[in-house]
């Protein structure tokens, strides 16, 4: 067996890597509160489709970087190329550490509440369901990479498949109101102020459903002619993902009015039986089940690249470093994230730690696009994708994320503060461990 990863996926499991990465939990939970903070259908359009240009621009921009070094490690590779080995481990710092398990802990223990809905597990049974879902597919994506991607190819297609379903099911059998969309342009009544509180949660929202495109140029040392493969994938899936969040909203807005809208689990729950009648719950759940299994094999998948590269480079522990001699994956990379997410599901506190690093997150993801004029200037030389409309896609986007920061901060800038100092931690030990190499 090479010990270079081998170049498997070709733009079919690319593309469905980046919608199931954005696709997982959240589309059934986010239209909810996001509809009624704005209280507008008309704000509600233009918020998701501000996140998606800020997503596109920002993926076109990724699209060049991947062209340009198409290497397994993502923004760890960017950012080390752009700014040098350190801020690069600072970077693979929160991601290995926070990030990464604690987002696959949370999607872990978010899909294993809607088993409980169903079998009445209880708070053991849930964390037992959650750790043995990851531990699962972790196993599914050491065994090999093909077989991973097949999963959450056939996952999205499924997804997506369901969401237009629920879209033609209710407009075709006319089971909503099109007054719900009444008043269409104004604020409704009762809703939140539209600076800053609506404008911010509307946008924090949809930034969260949008969130992990950037993901799958971290397998790109395993994908068939990345320097055109990675850029079309991009741009396509966040074309899809945009379609079918507004549509999906349209339809949820359709069936459920915004006054009886209570709380996320119960607007979903809504939207079943509406659908369903009373096993409209039942259908509900295990449709969002199969969502997210889908996402956690995309992020089992994606995100042990970055240790893996970081190994390579010698800033992290070189047996994450080794690629599997028989199944060709970097499983002991992949064995770190899964046994760190079970450990944060035991610990109960994913959520928590989460949220404080989620600030730091979206500054490396403005620092990694920085990196396109960076790199053209220091190299001179024109990569085999180049960004289209330079400079503005990438000026487009480092507005969009600083708003995004501001509110971000503004909200709660003791949690952004913590979450830089969690990073700022990873420098002595930087210093200590890791530079000599």
């Amino acid at each position: 067996m090479s010990d270079t990863l081998q170049r498997e996926l070709g733009l079919g499991p690319a593309t469905a890597m980046v919608v199931s990465g954005m696709i997982a939990v959240g589309i059934f939970l986010v239209p909810a509160g996001m509809a009624k903070s704005l209280g507008s259908p008309l704000l509600l359009l233009v918020i998701w489709l501000l996140m998606a240009s800020m997503a596109l621009s920002g993926a076109l921009c990724y699209g060049e970087l991947a062209s340009r070094f198409p290497q397994a490690g993502g923004g760890y590779v960017y950012l080390r190329e752009t700014y040098g080995p350190q801020i690069a481990f600072l970077y693979g710092w929160k991601s290995m550490l926070v990030l990464d398990p604690g987002i696959t802990a949370a999607l872990g223990m978010g899909m294993a509440a809607y088993a409980d809905s169903l079998f009445d597990l209880g708070d053991l049974g849930m964390k037992i369901t959650a750790i043995t879902v990851i531990l699962s597919l972790a196993v599914v994506n050491m065994v090999g990479v093909r077989f991973g991607a097949w999963l959450v190819q056939w996952v999205t297609v499924f997804k997506i498949g369901v969401l237009a379903f629920i879209a033609l099911w209710g407009f075709g059998f006319g089971l909503g109101d099109w007054s719900n969309f009444s008043p269409f342009v104004t604020q409704r009544p009762g809703s939140a102020p539209l600076f800053p509180d609506a404008l911010a949660g509307g946008l924090v929202g949809a930034f969260f459903a949008f969130a992990g495109w950037w993901d799958v140029s971290k397998l790109a040392g395993e994908v068939r002619d990345p320097a055109r493969t990675l850029p079309r994938a991009l741009i396509l899936a966040v074309v899809v993902v945009t379609l079918t969040y507004i549509v999906t909203s349209a339809a949820f807005m359709y069936l459920v009015p915004m006054q009886e809208i209570t709380s996320d689990r119960t607007f979903a729950a809504q939207v079943g039986r509406i659908l369903f009648g009373r096993s409209g719950e039942v259908i509900f759940s295990a449709i969002v089940i199969i969502s997210v299994l889908g996402s956690i094999t995309g992020m089992l998948m994606a995100m042990p690249r970055v240790y893996f590269a970081m190994a390579r480079d010698g800033v992290f522990l070189s047996f994450a470093g080794k690629i599997h001699p028989s199944f060709g994956t970097p499983a002991r990379a992949i064995a770190i994230q899964a046994g760190l997410a079970a450990l944060y599901v035991m610990l109960g506190s994913f959520e928590t730690v989460v949220a404080y690093i989620i600030f730091i997150a979206v500054v490396f993801i403005a620092l990694t696009v920085i990196g396109v004029p960076v790199l053209r200037k220091r190299y001179g030389d024109t990569p085999a994708y180049k960004t289209p409309l330079y400079p503005a896609t990438p000026i487009v986007f480092l507005i969009l994320v600083t708003v995004l920061l501001l509110l971000l901060g503004g909200s709660n800038p003791l949690q952004a503060g913590l979450g830089v100092a969690v990073v700022l931690a990873g420098i002595p030990f930087y210093h200590l461990v890791f530079k000599q190499k």
